[in-house]
C-alpha cells in the first residue's frame, strides 16, 4: 500500500463459526504455519472449516519456514513474527474505503468436504462485503465458478472476475465439461472468454502464459476486461500491457510499478 498499489489481491476461506478469513489454502499451510510452541506444523494441516476463528487466530503466519521449496522460492519475504490469520473486515479496515479488492473463493469442487458448500461461501462472502459497504470497491473472483454465479445471484452490483488456467486439473478447455465451470461447457470451437461471459463475469483472469493477442482481443470485443496471473518478471509484463491488457496481478507490485512508470502509464 505505501508503494502506491490500488487494488489489493487476497483469497478467502470460511471457520467453524463462520467467519471470512484471508487464507490461500484450505488447510493450514505447513511451509508457513507455526503452532503456539512456535514449531511448524505437520501436514496436512487442519482444515480451516474446521476450525474456530480464536482457534485460527492462534496460529503464527509471520514468516515462511526456510527449509522447503516455497520458503527457498519467496527468499526476499520479509518475516513478521506474530502475525496471525486476519478476517476479511480487518483486511478493509486495514485498506481503507478508496482502494479496491479483488477477493478469490477458495473452493474446489473436487474436494466438497474441504469447505462449505458455493452457496453458503458466497453468501457470507456477500454479506461480509455489504456490512463493509465495499460492494462498489470490491470485485470476487474464482476458478469455481459455482461461487461467482451464486455471487451475482445476490448480489448483482458485485463484480465478478472468471479465473482459467488451461490444465488437465482444471480441463478448462478439455473433452470434457470441467467442473470447475459451473456447468459452463467449452464445446468445440467455443472458447472460454465467451464462457465467462455467459457466466456474469465482467473479467476474464487466465493463468498469462494461457493468452495471446487473439484471446485478449476477443474478450474485449465481448465487453471483458483481461486481468492475468501471477506475472512476476519484468519482460512479461511489458508482454501483456503490449497485448493490451487491463491489469496485472504479481507478486512483485514493485517491479510493476517500474514497468508502468518506464511505460509512461498511469493507474486507474
Amino acid at each position: 500500500m505505501d508503494m502506491g498499489v490500488i487494488t489489493m489481491e487476497a483469497d478467502l476461506g470460511i471457520t467453524a463459526d463462520e467467519h471470512v478469513v484471508v487464507s490461500h489454502d484450505l488447510r493450514l499451510n505447513p511451509d508457513l504455519v507455526r503452532d503456539t510452541d512456535g514449531d511448524w506444523i505437520d501436514p496436512p494441516g487442519h482444515r480451516l472449516i474446521g476450525l474456530t476463528l480464536d482457534e485460527l487466530k492462534r496460529f503464527d503466519i509471520g514468516r515462511l519456514n526456510p527449509k522447503t521449496k516455497y520458503g527457498q522460492r519467496l527468499p526476499d519475504q520479509k518475516a513478521v513474527d506474530g502475525e496471525r490469520f486476519p478476517t476479511l473486515a480487518e483486511l478493509y479496515a486495514l485498506g481503507g474505503p478508496t482502494r479496491r479488492y479483488s477477493l478469490e473463493t477458495k473452493i474446489d469442487p473436487t474436494q466438497p468436504e474441504e469447505t462449505v458448500s458455493p452457496q453458503e461461501f458466497a453468501k457470507l462472502v456477500v454479506d461480509a462485503v455489504r456490512k463493509a459497504g465495499m460492494e462498489k470497491r470490491t470485485m470476487i473472483q474464482s476458478f469455481d465458478w459455482r461461487t461467482l454465479v451464486e455471487v451475482k445471484k445476490l448480489a448483482p452490483e458485485i463484480e465478478t472476475s472468471c479465473l482459467t488456467m488451461d490444465t488437465r486439473r482444471l480441463n478448462t478447455t478439455g473433452p470434457k465439461p470441467s467442473p470447475w465451470l459451473a456447468g459452463f461447457d467449452v464445446a468445440p470451437g467455443g472458447t472460454i472468454q465467451r464462457q465467462a461471459k455467459a457466466a456474469g463475469c465482467s473479467v476474464w483472469s487466465p493463468l498469462w502464459i494461457n493468452i495471446d493477442a487473439a484471446k485478449v482481443a476477443e474478450a474485449h470485443q465481448l465487453g471483458l476486461r483481461v486481468i492475468p496471473w501471477t506475472v512476476n518478471d519484468p519482460t512479461d509484463m511489458k508482454m501483456l500491457i503490449g497485448l493490451k491488457v487491463d491489469g496485472l496481478i504479481t507478486d512483485y507490485p514493485d517491479r510493476g510499478l517500474q514497468v508502468v512508470k518506464e511505460l509512461g502509464l498511469k493507474l486507474d
